[in-house]
């Protein structure tokens, strides 16, 4: 399933969970443990623009190649990373990518 994943198309590998380790500075262990259920949780919280935003950001690509994809200009460019980034250090982005909120919603 992750092999055709957007994230792939930018990455070599799924390290989708170091990435969110690294941008919420938590241990990946403190994480969803399975990596589907994860990356479903992850195309849950985002639009497909913003998941793709953001494996192209994280993918270091050029802002230039990233303009071109989505039609912006730098303003706008600028504008939708900072509403990426912005909504992903909300709540309830954030806690739903923890590995308790998979046990705390199974439970109930």
């Amino acid at each position: 399933m992750l092999e055709n994943s957007v994230w792939r198309q930018f990455h070599n590998d799924n390290n989708f969970r170091e990435v969110l380790a690294g941008f919420y500075k938590v241990g990946s262990e403190t994480l969803i443990d399975d990596d589907k259920t994860l990356y479903g949780v992850l195309k849950a919280k985002l639009t497909k623009k913003e998941l793709k935003l953001l494996a192209m950001d994280s993918a270091k690509v050029s802002d230039e190649e990233i303009k071109s994809a989505f039609g912006l200009d730098d303003e706008e460019l600028d504008k939708t990373k900072k509403k990426l980034y912005k909504k992903m250090i909300q709540d309830r982005v954030r806690l739903s990518f923890r590995a308790t909120s998979v046990t705390n919603e199974d439970a109930q």
